[in-house]
């Protein structure tokens, strides 16, 4: 078998393969996710030439990785491309921490190869009552972006430039910041239309208060009746309140797990996490 760096079409393609096992991907996220790590997307091709499995091992800054999108198509399942795939990638990570979102059936497996458990995240769903738009709230695209990125790095936990600047410049984003324009940043957060629903991602905030306004003023921007999609790690008790507090539901989680030292987030200012394929 061969495995090699994903074209740029080889992305949307893995993509798709993503919203055929279920997992509701954005509809614009296959360009931020290539800007992230160009050389972070391989896809093991089988003896016949097709494309049989996929990872995605995106670098940030120099000591952190992020693995995801890993998936074996299910004519190719138990032959060993996934593996072929995932230790190509492992190597791609070489020397980094290694972040991923692990679901339950999956998680034994993640441990062998040395990752461990950081917390769980919870995936939080539902219709959202009609809101209007809270004040104090500004258009992300009026922030000046060095700004933006001072804040995002330390609850990230690595420069996320490439990535930061094409996922909030997806057509139909939704993107607020609470302050920001002129003065110091107490919160970000940004929805993104899904295959299902809209899905909210990061959701960064100084406090639980912030962070309730910027959900409220998202789902204001979202059409009427579209399903709310949030997830929360576990930890952090305010946002888990925040989202039943607007009738989300459990729908099912995952374990953000590392292999190397882990970050040491601050989880009581992180009310969404940004994506569970590029962390």
């Amino acid at each position: 078998m061969t495995v090699r760096t994903m074209s740029r079409g080889d992305v949307d393609r893995v993509i798709r393969w993503a919203a055929e096992e279920g997992w509701n991907p954005g509809l614009g996220d296959a360009v931020p996710f290539h800007a992230a790590d160009p050389a972070g997307f391989l896809i093991a091709e089988a003896d016949d030439g097709q494309p049989a499995a996929a990872v995605s091992v995106v670098r940030y800054g120099e000591k952190l990785g992020f693995l995801g999108l890993y998936i074996a198509r299910p004519e190719y399942r138990g032959r060993g491309y996934g593996m072929e795939a995932w230790r190509a990638g492992m190597e791609h990570l070489a020397g980094r921490t290694v972040g991923l979102d692990g679901v339950v059936a999956q998680q034994d497996n993640y441990r062998k190869s040395g990752f461990v458990l950081a917390h769980r995240n919870v995936r939080l769903q539902g219709t959202v009552p009609a809101v209007g738009m809270p004040d104090g709230l500004a258009d992300l695209a009026a922030v000046p972006f060095d700004r933006l990125l001072d804040y995002d790095r330390p609850l990230f936990g690595a420069p996320r430039a490439a990535f930061l600047s094409a996922w909030i410049g997806m057509p139909g984003v939704v993107g607020l910041a609470a302050g920001g324009t002129a003065g110091s940043l107490g919160g970000y957060a940004v929805a993104r239309p899904c295959r299902v629903g809209w899905k909210i991602g990061p959701l960064f905030a100084d406090d639980a208060e912030t962070a309730d306004k910027l959900f409220r003023g998202l789902c204001a921007g979202i059409p009427g009746g579209e399903q709310v999609i949030l997830d929360v790690p576990e930890p952090n008790r305010e946002a888990a309140a925040l989202a039943a507090r607007y009738g989300l539901a459990p729908a099912f989680e995952t374990a953000r797990m590392y292999a190397g030292p882990p970050l040491g987030l601050d989880l009581g200012r992180i009310f969404g996490i940004t994506t569970f394929e590029l962390g």
